[in-house]
């Protein structure tokens, strides 16, 4: 498969590119120097744009499955740059970042649905008010961005946009909304913070 200048193969039990992650990649603020971060890089599309750019990347996942796709879609686009490993958010990372990009698991799950074990539904479940895995990423991002580090995120209408908007504007961040793009029910949508 094939997305702008992108080579990729889907896996199973990995999180298909669809419009959230092409709004990403459409809308992706990478600088030559940037030492970038990508929090659940499911097949890996989104890095491997940010590697074409950036100085290195580091993808991370909680699912082994995406991290073997994301490798092996690194290694198709012939990417140097990139490395991929397997952690919970910021579980396994120690070092400082300039961009920090998450495509957030925004969708709103009810008890219900929630299935703890299995890796694929982590791509998209985010709780009952689909803030749960949003909030702790926001709650952690800042020990991992340099000075004037940046985060690009991707969420949804769903899951109360203005909610965290409110949190980045009054934790050390400027952050506004980037891009949207409506879909159904819901608009999907990439918000920008800078640390000031």
């Amino acid at each position: 498969m094939r997305y702008d200048d992108i080579e990729y193969n889907e896996c199973d039990e990995v999180y298909p590119p669809a419009e959230d992650t092409f709004l990403f990649i459409d809308n992706l603020e990478v600088k030559e120097d940037d030492k970038v971060l990508e929090i659940g890089v499911g097949t890996g599309i989104v890095s491997i744009k940010a590697a074409m750019s950036a100085k290195e990347v580091v993808g991370v996942d909680i699912n082994k499955h995406a991290i073997k796709c994301a490798q092996e879609n690194v290694k198709l686009n012939n990417i140097k740059n990139t490395t991929i490993i397997e952690s919970d958010l910021f579980e396994n990372i120690k070092e400082k970042f300039d961009l920090i990009l998450f495509n957030t698991p925004y969708l709103p799950v009810t008890d219900d649905e929630h299935l703890d074990d299995d890796d694929y539904s982590k791509a998209w479940d985010g709780g009952a008010d689909g803030r749960s895995v949003i909030d702790r990423f926001l709650k952690d991002a800042k020990k991992y961005l340099k000075d004037n580090g940046r985060i690009q995120l991707i969420q949804s209408s769903l899951s109360n946009n203005e909610k965290t908007l409110k949190y980045l504007n009054e934790n050390g961040y400027v952050a506004s909304i980037g891009a949207v793009e409506h879909q159904f029910f819901e608009d999907i949508t990439l918000i920008n913070a800078k640390l000031i």
